[in-house]
């Protein structure tokens, strides 16, 4: 029996010189797949949130459109298709109606230079599963979630509402912050990798390098997620705060801002736009860690021990896999924390974040000189540097932190003390020029 597509016999990881070789329909049959992916990837990624948040909460979740409730996020769609589409008297139009749209479509376009696997036999082509690559791949993304912003500044600008504008300036702030602290943890990955292309970083983390130290050689992790550990764990928080989830979904607080920068957005297809771009975004977010930080399309231990592992389209399954597991730490942070206040989200973002990943670059940037000059005085300079920079900053920030505490604690003291003498700057209180007021005997009601 002949296969229009069969799995090609090696597994060479693509390069650079492996695309924009590929005919016009193998690329359309690419972008379609990736499209249909992400669609059904929002429908069963809003059923399974929303069933993992009820099994956490102890309720049974969706259950009546379709068995065990696969078919909820269809009838949800569907419902809100075919609602009445009403638009504030004021808004501006062009921008009102175009702000869906450049929110979805550049989370798309990230998904384009995303790997899936390697190269494979396609009808008789052989081409890699990805759409394409760029020398500056990871750049791209960072680029798209940058325009996504847009729609969001816009949605809100356009809405002409109060609530919304303060949604839409939220987000800009949010996602200027959290885009730097997220740039910055890759660049550990850059000087790992050597490039920044996203097959070429999956193909770095093949195989495991060793690292000689006085005459031993030392194994060192094939992840970047294991072996740039604290890049790792800034990039899982910037994910929330890029994406604006739980506990930094801050553009869109109900307590605060109603329904922020969508409060105008009735429940029709244009909302229904904000909700797609919403979860594409995490889906982007967890196809860029699973490239940059696990390995990729590439099988993870002890699966790896099979030859047939890294093969054919089996890569697309461990892929798959890994940006499910991500996903769902998306929804365990969701049903687990609070979101926090406005201040504290950016306080963190760029007093802790943005300070620890330029120490950690500078950690990252010595052990390469270190392994390229294999002299022991480079890295022993800088670290003394990097634990010297971090010292001065942390103390400094803890200074003014417990001087901004005593200023607190001054004000509130003197509020305590004037609070019931107007007279000396307290509360105003309105005249009470009342006999009873200034000690005169008040007239007894006989009681009845």
């Amino acid at each position: 029996m002949t296969f229009l597509v069969s799995p090609a016999p090696t597994s060479p990881g693509p390069t650079l010189a492996d695309f924009g070789h590929d005919p016009l329909w193998i690329s359309i049959i690419k972008a379609v797949f990736i499209f249909v992916f992400l669609m059904l990837g929002v429908l069963f990624g809003v059923w399974t949130e929303r069933k993992l948040i009820s099994r956490m909460q102890h309720r049974y979740g969706p259950n009546r459109a379709g068995k065990f409730g696969l078919l909820q996020s269809v009838a949800d769609g569907l419902k809100m298709g075919l609602k009445e589409d009403i638009m504030p008297r004021k808004v501006d139009k062009l921008l009102y109606f175009l702000a869906p749209v450049i929110i979805a479509v550049p989370a798309f376009l990230a998904f384009s230079v995303i790997p899936f696997g390697p190269v494979v036999s396609m009808f008789g082509e052989k081409t890699p599963l990805q759409l394409t690559d760029l020398p500056v791949a990871v750049l791209l993304i960072l680029a798209m979630a940058s325009i996504g912003v847009y729609g969001i500044v816009l949605a809100g600008w356009a809405s002409r509402s109060p609530y919304a504008i303060l949604g839409g300036l939220r987000s800009s702030a949010q996602v200027v912050s959290y885009e730097i602290a997220m740039g910055l943890s890759f660049v550990a990955v850059f000087l790992y990798a050597g490039t920044l292309s996203t097959s070429e970083i999956v193909a770095k983390q093949a195989d495991g390098s060793t690292f000689d130290l006085g005459g031993v050689s030392i194994p060192l992790p094939s992840w970047y997620a294991i072996l740039l550990l604290p890049s790792f764990l800034i990039y899982a928080l910037t994910m929330l705060g890029e994406t604006n989830r739980v506990p930094f979904d801050l553009p869109e607080g109900e307590g605060e801002l109603v329904g922020g920068f969508h409060t105008e957005y009735s429940s029709s297809l244009k909302f229904a736009m904000f909700m797609l771009a919403e979860y594409v975004n995490v889906f982007v977010v967890s196809g860029v860690a699973t490239t940059l930080f696990l390995g990729g399309w590439r099988a993870p231990w002890p699966i790896s021990l099979w030859d047939g592992a890294n093969v054919g389209w089996w890569p697309m399954l461990w892929f798959f896999i890994k940006m499910v597991l991500i996903f769902c730490c998306f929804i365990w942070v969701r049903a687990s924390l609070p979101r926090v206040r406005y201040d504290q989200l950016m306080h963190f973002g760029w007093k802790v974040l943005i300070p620890l990943n330029l120490a950690w670059i500078l950690a990252v940037a010595s052990f390469r000189a270190l392994r390229v000059d294999n002299s022991p005085l480079v890295i022993t300079v800088m670290a003394v540097v990097v634990v010297g920079a971090m010292i001065v900053y942390f103390r400094f920030d803890t200074v003014l932190q417990r001087r901004r505490e005593e200023r607190a604690a001054q004000v509130e003291e003197e509020f305590e003390r004037l609070r019931d003498r107007p007279e000396a700057g307290g509360f105003p209180v309105p005249a009470l020029d009342l006999p009873h007021y200034h000690g005169a005997n008040r007239k007894e009601v006989p009681s009845v």
